[in-house]
């Protein structure tokens, strides 16, 4: 959510500034929705100063007998009503459309973010590890898995399409990845583990910026609850209503959580294997900070993310998002894509994402100076994957598959192993 401040401040900075995220018009549409909400408040209020003002006449009238007098000024008070409720109508009406347009509208990118309109327009600022060389021809992760216990058919008898059953070391390894994971990110990077809902309100959903444009991606249950898409929607949120002392910042979160999404709009795209799923499990980080904070904070969890593909030795690039490909709640992203030698490409596996005081101000969470009055104004947050289990298997079964279609288990993984070192067909 936007300040308004800022945008009757500088409209046209504020136009230019949602323009780098594809977004035009919208800017002018919601400054005359505002404009018409303070003129309509502003005429109400000296309605309402009028009537005041009248009732006194009356008054006066009355004790003095002139009643033809006080006749008159009651006629002023009665269309003094009508054009009062009108007016209160206008004000509700513009202050709905303004509210509506700011919940709508993307944060704004960082002065440093670069221009784009979709990936194109990625910057590559740090590539790590050599790719592996094979000498064969190295698979597609779902055509390894197949004869590891990876069963898609069985899942699509229980659930249908863009679900995946696991059996056996094939699951032990997944479930070694994200312990592992939540190991290493409250053990050496400082964030506390954190057991949350996986099932969230309407207000936590629109906390996090998933509401209201976002609503199709997200599955609904009768109650009118979210399942959640990521962890952050339910971490960041714990803050949500909260003044929370600067001496208590920054507050450091993870939480390794099943998630949902409904991937709408993405028919047609990774059909096959665990790359894009309804139901999947992550790694979530999140911070609470200061806004003086923040940068610092960016920098610790992105290499808190790097720290398990490091660990776990798999190549991977570093990408700064341009502004049109980034998250509706962030103003500075970086993605960390890793290789996969089946497809011969590098895939996202992580985005890291800062989003100023963005989520604070949607869920009017602030900050305060001890002994001051008042906060100073709203938190800022971040987010990212420290990692999505699934896609770090998949990385794992690419770049460690064997010619007789075996995988090694990464050394760091190999103690949740209960000794199984290597996964055989």
């Amino acid at each position: 959510m936007h300040d308004i401040k800022f945008l009757r401040a500088d409209p046209e900075g504020f136009a230019a500034a949602l323009a780098r995220r594809g977004v035009t018009d919208a800017a002018s549409a919601l400054l005359a929705a505002d404009t018409a909400w303070r003129s309509a408040e502003t005429a109400l209020q000296e309605a309402l100063a009028r009537r005041n003002a009248l009732s006194k006449d009356i008054g006066a009238a009355m004790a003095a007998k002139d009643g033809a007098r006080a006749d008159t000024l009651k006629a002023e008070v009665a269309a003094l009503k009508e054009t009062m409720a009108g007016l209160e109508e206008t004000a509700r009406t513009a202050s709905v459309a303004a509210d509506a347009g700011l919940a709508s509208l993307p944060n704004l990118p960082a002065a440093d973010v670069p221009d784009g309109v979709d990936e194109h327009g990625n910057i590559e600022v740090l590539r790590w590890g050599t790719p592996r060389a094979f000498d064969f021809q190295p698979l597609e992760h779902d055509i390894v898995a197949a004869k590891l216990g990876y069963d898609p058919e069985a899942a699509a008898r229980v659930a249908g399409a863009r679900f995946a059953v696991l059996k056996g070391p094939l699951a032990r390894l997944q479930r070694a990845l994200g312990q592992y994971m939540i190991d290493v990110q409250t053990g050496a990077h400082g964030y506390s583990e954190t057991y949350a809902p996986l099932l969230v309100g309407r207000d936590a959903a629109y906390g996090a910026g998933q509401l209201p444009k976002f609503e199709d991606d997200l599955f609904k249950t009768t109650d009118g609850r979210y399942l959640i898409p990521t962890a952050e929607m339910s971490l960041t949120n714990l803050v949500a209503g909260q003044i929370i002392d600067a001496a208590d910042l920054p507050i450091r979160m993870t939480a390794l959580t099943p998630c949902f999404r409904s991937e709408a709009g993405s028919a047609g795209r990774d059909t096959r294997g665990l790359i894009r799923q309804h139901q999947f499990e992550k790694c979530e980080l999140v911070t609470i900070c200061t806004p003086e904070q923040a940068e610092a904070e960016h920098a610790h969890m992105l290499a808190s993310a790097e720290a398990i593909l490091q660990a776990l030795e798999l190549p991977y690039r570093r990408m700064l998002l341009c502004a049109g490909d980034m998250g509706f709640s962030a103003r500075k992203t970086y993605d960390l894509e890793v290789w996969l030698p089946g497809q011969n490409s590098y895939r996202e596996i992580s985005s890291v994402s800062d989003c100023g005081d963005f989520q604070g101000r949607r869920m009017n969470a602030r900050w305060k100076v001890a002994g001051e009055k008042g906060s100073r104004g709203p938190v800022n947050t971040l987010n990212g994957s420290g990692l999505a289990v699934g896609r770090t298997l998949v990385a794992v079964i690419e770049n460690y598959q064997q010619v007789d279609g075996s995988v090694i288990i990464p050394a760091v993984l190999q103690p949740y192993m209960a000794g199984i070192t290597r996964l055989e067909p």
